[in-house]
């Protein structure tokens, strides 16, 4: 079966609905003012180097596979199964994240003091979680028709709903929750964990190189994906800075719900003038949006560990797919593994401390997937120098190790503060959160190695249908 090219737009529009979703705004927005910097700086040094450095990268070696095969050509194959694994396992552990947002947006439909109710949002979440995985059963175009809705509704639209409503409450004259001047400006950096949510910053603006996985399908991809990268980023900055003003205009900071906030500030802006029926449509869009987002992650990370397992690192069950190319004994498999780790929203006495646990251990590997990444891009510049890449990192090789350094000093620094409870959550066991971060991270890195001490032979002979066919 032949698959239609993605189009520049929908690629731009995957990018958008993985990283420029509203439900990333609130995370950013306990920090007040201060949020911009963060929001620059974030975009300065980590999320600017991840498109340059992923738009070579992607337009050297445009095949199926993404940072698996950039880290596998720079540091072997056991490398770049870590890395993959890596990006698979921390979506595994980052969907409870997002299908709690939406679970709370879907409880501002009937009764917002349900977006604190442990068993509606485990219930919401794993029937959410469910339904998108057998929508994405049916391929890449599906996935991407859902993530452009998603975008163009529970992006753009309420998102400059969002913008509109908090440059209206500016103007008027209401009160604010934060003072604009320079010393709000600028955050205190007299200890780690009044700066550990900066680590959750970062996170909001992972996935830039997620849509690589598709430089297969992309029409014409040596030109439309850095194309699509440098839009992204463009309007990604763009409604993140001013959304994330909006909503740390309105709520107190204490006060910000992350898995709620979007909602919360609507709520606060529509109260004045006794219009809460409008609540629920603003859920919808919100929903929407972080839908589409959902429907992007689902499919992208395992189309990765399908090419690793056709390389024969992984058992031949873990290649099993449907005719549409959708790698379904993957999406099965982490669809399992994320209803278990939802039941720790039924037993959690804090939403915000759970949600924030998981994100920032989701972060943690992630950075180390980046940081392989960047390495990979300075490494193959010496190592293949003659590969074609339509785009390069300007600058030449001092061009690369700068923004690929700035890079690796952001994952690296990122990763050493994540360590710190913040001091904006109430954290009853500090002790607690540092030994989940530890044990999470060495069980998550120690995986692939376990892995393959199990490796036969047989796992890299193709299965009867992969012979001579191209997924």
């Amino acid at each position: 079966m032949t698959r239609k090219p993605l189009r520049l737009f929908s690629l731009a529009m995957i990018n958008l609905a993985a990283i420029g979703a509203v439900k990333n705004w609130p995370v950013t927005a306990v920090f007040g003012l201060s949020s911009v910097f963060y929001l620059l700086l974030a975009a300065i040094i980590f999320l600017i180097p991840v498109g340059l450095v992923a738009a070579e990268l992607a337009t050297g070696w445009p095949k199926a596979g993404g940072v698996f095969a950039w880290v596998k050509e720079a540091f072997g194959h056991r490398t770049g199964f870590l890395a993959i694994w890596l990006v698979w396992i921390q979506n595994v552990l980052w969907y409870p994240t997002v299908l709690s947002f939406i679970s709370a947006t879907v409880a501002y439909f009937f009764d917002p003091a349900l977006a604190e109710n442990n068993v509606f949002l485990f219930c919401c979440m794993v029937s959410l979680f469910w339904l998108m995985t057998l929508a994405n059963c049916f391929g890449i175009k599906i996935s991407s028709r859902i993530s452009t809705i998603g975008v163009i509704f529970g992006t753009f639209i309420a998102g400059l709903i969002i913008i509109c409503l908090g440059i209206a409450w500016f103007m008027s004259g209401k009160p604010l929750q934060i003072t604009f001047n320079w010393a709000s400006a600028i955050p205190s950096f007299t200890s780690p964990d009044q700066v550990v949510f900066f680590t959750g910053v970062i996170l909001t603006l992972c996935g830039l190189e997620m849509s690589a996985i598709y430089a297969k399908d992309v029409e014409n991809p040596q030109k439309n994906y850095p194309k699509a990268i440098f839009l992204s980023v463009s309007l990604i900055l763009g409604l993140s800075l001013l959304g994330v003003l909006a909503i740390a205009s309105i709520v107190p900071q204490d006060k910000i719900s992350l898995t709620a906030g979007s909602l919360q500030a609507f709520s606060y802006f529509i109260e004045p003038y006794n219009q809460k029926w409008m609540l629920p449509s603003m859920a919808a869009l919100v929903g929407l949006g972080a839908i589409g987002s959902l429907s992007t992650w689902i499919l992208g990370p395992s189309r990765g560990l399908l090419e690793a397992a056709r390389n024969g690192e992984l058992p031949p069950i873990c290649r099993k797919h449907n005719r549409h190319g959708v790698p379904t004994f993957m999406l099965f498999l982490q669809a399992i593994i994320v209803t278990v780790l939802s039941t720790l929203f039924l037993f959690t006495p804090s939403i915000n401390n759970a949600y924030f646990l998981i994100l920032i251990i989701t972060a943690q590997l992630y950075l180390i997937t980046y940081t392989l990444m960047f390495s990979a891009a300075i490494r193959l510049r010496y190592t293949q120098p003659d590969t074609p890449r339509t785009y390069k990192v300007p600058g030449g090789k001092f061009g690369m190790w700068f923004w690929a350094g700035i890079g690796i000093f952001a994952c690296l620094l990122s990763f050493f503060v994540g360590f710190f409870p913040p001091e904006q959550l109430p954290m009853s066991r500090p002790i607690f959160y540092v030994l989940f971060l530890v044990v999470g991270i060495v069980l998550a890195c120690l995986m692939p190695s376990i892995i393959l001490l199990f490796q036969k032979e047989k796992w890299k002979h193709p299965l009867a249908h992969e012979k001579n066919k191209d997924l």
